[in-house]
């Protein structure tokens, strides 16, 4: 314990001053009470309120919903882009900028703002929960709603900015996609012909992941590297390979076995080459 202790202290140490001030950014307790009360509702609460109840339909809310994110995490990339990913940024090795110039601090204020996204995200699960989809809260789906939005707060707190941030703007250009298509599906049987794209989301994610680890992987092969937190490479890294295997199960299990084909075509025996419509 006291190890611990010493590590948040050192940690803290670290943290980036120009953040001080930004919402959930004091400690790191608020946005942990938030992150395991999510985990407690979705996993426990939620289902047993759930129980004895008639789904929530939410179409008016999840439309709303889905579609204020397509245009917040299209701000977002377009913010990463201006400062700094399309400007003095050199795709290779790009250190933290930790001046008070406008660039900086509009980094700043795009990692935070991609941060409180991810927490703004947490709404997912819960719409799954009460619309009783409970087969959508897989293993997978509250891992990354939980300790990747516990990782990135660190990352924020401490290193708002350099080549760290590459992830968080590849991960923004595909939550663009992600809910446009959430967001055509709330639209009921009119939006149905136009999501034929459903496999093709889980690809966009794996895309994801090999980007993301090529670009953090150029570190590692670098005669010297001036990025000021090496662990945050590390982390990158592990996470883009941990969950480039663990979505290459889902997409395995998903559509090569055929779990998500619809049901008369299971029954056909035809789970590997039928056409999929997103349900």
């Amino acid at each position: 314990m006291e190890a611990i202790v010493n590590l948040y202290q050192e940690m803290m140490k670290h943290a980036d001053p120009r953040l001080q001030g930004y919402p959930l950014m004091g400690s790191p307790l608020l946005m942990t009470s938030i992150l395991l009360t999510y985990v407690y509702f979705v996993l426990s609460l939620g289902p047993r309120i759930m129980a004895n109840r008639k789904p929530f339909q939410l179409r008016g809310f999840m439309i709303v919903y889905n579609f204020s994110l397509v245009a917040l995490s299209l701000y977002i990339v377009y913010e990463f882009l201006m400062s700094g990913w399309l400007s003095t940024y050199t795709w290779r090795c790009d250190p933290v900028d930790y001046s008070n110039s406008p660039e900086a601090l509009r980094m700043v204020r795009v990692a935070w703002l991609f941060l409180f996204s991810k927490f703004i995200e947490l709404m997912d699960t819960v719409i799954f929960i009460l619309r009783k989809k409970d087969g959508q809260v897989t293993f997978l789906h509250v891992f990354h709603h939980s300790v990747l939005p516990w990782s990135w707060w660190w990352g924020v707190k401490i290193a708002p900015g350099g080549m760290g941030s590459f992830h968080a703007m590849i991960n923004s250009s595909v939550h663009v996609i992600m809910y446009l298509y959430y967001g055509l599906s709330a639209l009921g049987p009119v939006a149905q012909p136009y999501l034929w794209w459903k496999k093709h989301m889980t690809a966009i994610q794996l895309i994801q992941f090999v980007l993301v680890s090529l670009h953090i992987s150029q570190y590692y092969f670098m005669p010297s590297c001036d990025y000021q937190y090496p662990v945050i490479i590390h982390l990158i890294w592990m996470y883009g390979t941990i969950f480039f295997v663990l979505f290459s199960n889902f997409w395995y299990h998903s559509y090569t076995k055929g779990k998500r084909l619809p049901r008369v075509l299971q029954q056909n025996g035809a789970p590997g080459t039928a056409k999929v419509k997103a349900n």
